[in-house]
């Protein structure tokens, strides 16, 4: 039996290899990729945009996936044999003092991440260690599955940010970040779910996911200051600024987006008179990844809507060329082996 894998062997040169069936380790599992999911990340690999730090080269790409396992290794409970599943992307060290308090996205250990240091998901089969997996319900749709990773770095931000019943809430960003944001918000009950994004159908698409708003850019400045709890996504050079400007005095302000060099900074005079707490996420930590496939079970996270196109790996060249394309109607894009 034989196993396709993508290899970037360095930035803008790919190939398609065909080896054996990867066999899992002691700790480890062996997981028959169902689907996975093309992010910016995938694309700034590709592009050789990621910083050197952060990935290995040559590499298998693909850390949001999901799968089956098809086989365990020495030390593994064989009864995960057919489950579906997901599974952490950083590879945590699980001893050192930042694992221990639970911020296992902050491991000193030394950064190990599926799809950027280690094979990631652009494949048919990839190994990871059991201890990372997050097995699903038996009738979990394993398509919509794929997206658990960004829903796991949002359950992340919405952990951070603490929402309460009854606040007024702003997403910035209503790519697939910001419409998994909306969703898991739409949950605590907000008064008010207002989404902010250039886009106006992404912002009807919020809509249906429980926003009470969709605002362009110029419309959300009217209502700066207005917000108990402001969640970036977006990741663009002005979005954390201007999200600290939506945010009321003594309002919360989470921001998730990846940004750039060169990104528009936070006023520090504004900062200090409004009396803002302002956090960040990178990746999720263990318990985040708990809460998104808790969320995906009870029915309250929904990605499939989300995805709008689907390739064989073959086809991966030009699937990776729809992610940061920028045509408005390119959602979440899927390889699926």
């Amino acid at each position: 039996m034989s196993s396709r894998a993508i290899v970037v062997d360095r930035p803008g040169e790919h190939r398609l290899v065909t080896g054996e069936v990867p066999v899992p380790g002691p700790g480890e599992v062996l997981v028959r990729v169902a689907s996975a999911g093309i992010c910016m990340s995938d694309r700034e690999v590709y592009d050789g945009h990621r910083d050197a730090a952060y990935v290995r080269y040559p590499v298998v790409p693909g850390h949001e996936w999901s799968g089956t396992v098809a086989a365990v290794g020495e030390g593994v409970d064989p009864a995960l044999v057919g489950r579906g599943t997901v599974a952490e992307g950083f590879r945590a060290c699980g001893v050192c003092e930042r694992c221990r308090c639970g911020e296992t996205s902050l491991c000193t250990g030394g950064y190990a991440e599926t799809g950027f240091t280690e094979p990631g998901a652009f494949a048919d089969h990839l190994t990871v260690p059991a201890r990372l997996l997050h097995p699903l319900r038996d009738d979990a749709d394993l398509r919509a599955a794929a997206l658990l990773e960004p829903s796991a770095v949002i359950a992340a931000a919405v952990r951070t940010g603490r929402p309460s019943p009854g606040e007024r809430v702003a997403v910035v960003g209503a790519g697939t970040l910001g419409q998994l944001a909306v969703q898991l918000l739409a949950a605590s009950n907000p008064a008010e779910l207002a989404v902010v994004d250039p886009r106006a159908a992404r912002g009807q698409l919020a809509l249906g996911f429980g926003a009470t708003a969709a605002l362009s850019p110029s419309e959300a400045e009217s209502v700066n200051g207005s917000f108990d709890l402001v969640v970036e996504t977006a990741g663009a050079a002005t979005t954390a600024a201007s999200s600290c400007l939506l945010a009321r005095r003594g309002g919360r302000v989470v921001l998730t987006g990846m940004f750039t060099a060169g990104a528009v900074g936070i006023d520090p005079v504004h900062l200090s008179l409004s009396q803002l707490e302002v956090r960040s996420v990178f990746g999720a930590p263990s318990s985040a990844w708990s809460d998104a496939v808790r969320a995906f079970g009870l029915g309250l996270l929904d990605p499939a809507p989300l995805i709008t196109h689907e390739f064989p790996l073959e086809r991966f060249g030009e699937a990776v060329a729809l992610v940061g394309g920028g045509d408005p109607k390119t959602g979440k894009v899927l390889l699926s082996p």
